[in-house]
């Protein structure tokens, strides 16, 4: 069985970090990851980049094209991996709601 070489981790710098919201810039290169994770806040995602990620879930994978300036919500307890499933990279800013 070959190994699958580890993906290349997305970057993610915060913005704004207050008593009432995080904002956090998202940049994936191509095939970049979030890591697996558990989402304990409401967020809001507004994609800067058009793109397409794969969501890796426990209910399997899923597909997810963002659209630059259309916006979107998600409630808490989200969980998934997050990966760039495109050749360019994709940049959006995400708003949790504390």
């Amino acid at each position: 069985m070959t190994q699958q070489a580890p993906r290349p981790k997305a970057i993610a710098t915060v913005q704004v970090d207050t008593a009432e919201v995080i904002v956090t810039e998202w940049r994936f290169a191509p095939g970049a990851e979030t890591g697996h994770h558990l989402h304990g806040h409401d967020y809001v995602v507004v994609p800067m980049t058009d793109g397409m990620l794969l969501l890796e879930t426990p209910e399997g994978e899923k597909h997810a094209p963002l659209v630059a300036g259309r916006s979107y919500f998600r409630k808490a307890g989200v969980e998934h991996n997050v990966v760039n499933a495109c050749d360019h990279e994709v940049v959006f800013i995400e708003t949790e709601l504390k």
